[in-house]
């Protein structure tokens, strides 16, 4: 299939998804971590055909500002929907979601009524996440006491935590102990995502087995996860046309249709994207893929080993999660990117 849609690509690029492995795989997930919540991080990939493929496998979504909830709710009427974000403007504080995350004393003041967790922000041991999600976020333990202590409409049902993201099973269910412990007895924990996802090494996934089994340890009796990246990355594919091969000062360099403007993912993680090529072949040599952005940052993959030339087309995998969403599009103006929907990609 994939290898078909690349011999029909012209000159704009395209984003393919796999919608039968993205059910496939959320099922896994789902059995993976049965008696615990699971919500989707919206924010990985708004896509309403990819929202429609995890809508039966998940018990809510996650969403992170005003237009995530409209958009959300306009699919799925009455489906649980969970607010966060740490800057909720008045417009956003009057919607009714299932639960609001709280990040702040006066957001909580703000709240007319609702269901509210408090964010927590705590300082904990993240050797070896990628990201982690310190400074504005949340509240310090004594930010959160002052809410339990002052008066309010909203109703505290518990805390919500998302501390790192990239790590693997059995440190994050040690930060979701850690999490769990700063909640009082009876009361709902959300630990958020983090799952780590390898671009370096697809094929090292995450151990959800395990993950389920270490959270359902915790003895918590409502426990909610928010995967995002870890949901949908696998399921998506970036493909685009070599439009030339040049060597400058001595590096050899693709250029390719498209770049960061349609795939920001590799620039703002530091990586570097796997990719299949389907061409004309010939002898691999070490190559830097670009786009047609007029920056030097518009960067795939950083001298990688690879047969490219003119009129080959590259496809990018794990391009299903922060790829296309969180790009800026409008830069230079170049055609927005076609959209594909596929069921099974031998």
């Amino acid at each position: 299939m994939i290898a078909d849609l690349a011999a029909r690509l012209g000159d704009v690029p395209a984003y393919v998804y796999d919608l039968a492995a993205l059910d496939a795989h959320a099922a896994r997930v789902r059995a993976a971590t049965s008696g615990i919540e699971l919500y989707y991080a919206v924010k990985a990939n708004p896509d309403p055909a990819i929202l429609r493929t995890l809508e039966p496998h998940v018990d809510g979504f996650e969403v992170s500002s005003g237009g995530e909830f409209d958009h959300v709710s306009a699919l799925f009427p009455g489906k649980r929907l969970a607010f966060g974000g740490p800057g909720k403007t008045a417009s956003d504080l009057t919607r009714r979601p299932y639960r609001f995350h709280v990040e702040s004393p006066r957001e909580l003041d703000l709240l007319e009524s609702g269901d509210v967790l408090l964010r927590v922000n705590l300082r904990t041991e993240t050797a070896g996440a990628a990201l982690a999600m310190s400074g504005p976020f949340g509240m310090d333990p004594a930010m959160v006491a002052e809410c339990r202590r002052r008066p309010a409409k909203a109703r505290i049902r518990g805390i919500h935590a998302h501390l790192a993201s990239g790590l693997d099973a059995a440190a994050l269910t040690g930060l979701a102990k850690t999490i769990a412990d700063h909640a009082r007895p009876g009361e709902e924990v959300c630990v958020g995502g983090g799952m780590a996802v390898d671009y370096a090494d697809p094929a090292n996934l995450f151990d959800w087995a395990a993950y389920g089994e270490g959270l359902r340890g915790l003895g918590v009796q409502t426990l909610r996860i928010e995967p995002g990246r870890a949901m949908t990355a696998y399921c998506g594919w970036y493909l685009t046309k070599v439009l030339d091969v040049k060597r400058v000062h001595g590096e050899l360099f693709a250029i390719l249709t498209g770049g960061t403007h349609h795939l920001r993912t590799p620039v703002t993680k530091g990586h570097d994207q796997p990719f299949t090529v389907f061409g004309s072949g010939g002898p691999e040599e070490e190559v830097t893929l670009v786009g047609q952005l007029c920056t030097p940052k518009d960067v795939f993959a950083r001298r990688v080993r690879a047969a490219l030339n003119p009129g080959d087309v590259v496809a990018f995998a794990m391009a299903g999660a922060y790829a296309y969403n969180i790009s800026h599009h409008d830069f230079l103006m170049h055609p927005k990117p076609e959209f594909h929907y596929v069921s099974g990609m031998p």
